[in-house]
């Protein structure tokens, strides 16, 4: 697997970007500038990429295109239209969003009327749009899973994707997004075993650890790799397994010291460089 980084860490020119992730041992990127960055600026760092034997493993989106708000939901698909099309021109592996809400004021917030069948055929209808106008070759697009909104798990990204019935729509393996009940937690490697085997063929990328909090409820807290209870070998070899050149990305840390810190100590514990 590729092991990568969400942000993009300090640097001055895109050489120096993709030159500094290499060094580091990095096969994956995210990739640091949106479609609203000049074709010269886009260019440089997909070229930048290339030139280091980096894979850009995602470009996010993260806008609710099904907000309530007429503008902002069409400002939102738009936007992930042109996202789509810059991924689909530098070879990313994915593009990726959340479904949204219109039930609230939080984009990612959890809402019942999330789980609504109104809102489910939103949610088909907004990703079979998104792909159709931009008509990507080189990428999926996907949604990432998350705890409160769909997909929360194996088989509702499985009726997704009979549902969008599109060849460019792939799946976001944010794995610890659908560990959400204590079975999921407990029975971790099960669990792993399911999603990968059920949606075979389709799957992206992502690694990221998770922790149970003594608390009286069931509280988790997602954390850097190391510090929660995922059995990240096991991840590894499932990841390797559907692609050796699977990206896995390290996210939402808090500064470029915790990212370098958490991709040496995956590293280290994986006993890999850029891909094991």
């Amino acid at each position: 697997m590729k092991i990568g980084l969400s942000v993009p860490l300090a640097h001055e020119t895109p050489q120096q970007w993709a030159k500094k992730h290499r060094e580091l041992g990095c096969g994956s990127v995210v990739f640091p500038v949106n479609c609203e960055a000049s074709p010269k600026t886009i260019d440089a760092y997909r070229k930048a990429a290339e030139q280091e034997g980096l894979i850009i493993a995602e470009v996010g989106i993260w806008k609710n295109v099904l907000a309530v708000d007429n503008r902002e939901r069409e400002e939102a698909v738009a936007y992930s239209i042109n996202q789509l099309k810059m991924a689909d021109e530098i070879g990313a592996k994915c593009c990726v969003n959340i479904v949204g809400t219109p039930h609230g004021p939080i984009w990612d917030g959890g809402y019942p009327g999330n789980f609504s069948k109104e809102t489910w055929k939103m949610a088909v209808d907004s990703i079979q749009h998104i792909i159709d106008e931009a008509s990507p070759v080189n990428t999926k697009f996907s949604i990432e899973p998350m705890p409160w909104m769909i997909p929360t798990g194996p088989d509702e990204y499985l009726r997704l994707i009979g549902d969008v019935d599109r060849e460019a729509f792939g799946v976001h393996m944010d794995l610890i997004n659908m560990v959400n009940c204590p079975q999921r937690y407990f029975f971790a490697e099960e669990f792993m075993e399911e999603c990968f085997s059920k949606l075979k063929g389709r799957i992206l990328s992502h690694i990221k650890d998770v922790l149970l909090l003594n608390e009286f409820t069931f509280q988790l807290r997602e954390c850097a790799c190391g510090e929660g209870t995922l059995p990240l070998e096991k991840y590894a070899q499932l990841a390797t397994a559907e692609n050796p050149d699977m990206p896995m990305i390290i996210e939402h840390l808090h500064s470029d010291e915790e990212y370098l810190q958490s991709l040496s100590y995956l590293q280290k514990r994986l006993k890999t460089d850029s891909c094991c």
